[in-house]
């Protein structure tokens, strides 16, 4: 089941969040960052994600968005 699924728009680029109850997530930030269910692509370059919890995900993602140009706030 979807628990959250949000959109924003930030300098240009669409942020998307969504979380499911079986632990599947997909945040995106533009072309630039995706995390998507163990995975995460930067800038083209894909690469496997290890989940640990939803805030170490936050985080590692605003992480990424801020190494690949972006902003969140």
């Amino acid at each position: 089941m979807l628990l959250l699924h949000e959109k924003a728009l930030f300098k240009g680029a669409t942020l998307e969040i969504e979380l499911h109850d079986d632990l599947r997530y997909r945040l995106g930030f533009g072309d630039f960052v995706l995390y998507e269910n163990h995975w995460k692509k930067i800038r083209g370059k894909t690469s496997s994600y290890q989940f640990k919890s939803v805030e170490q995900l936050r985080y590692d993602f605003e992480r990424d968005v801020r190494s690949a140009g972006g902003s969140l706030g």
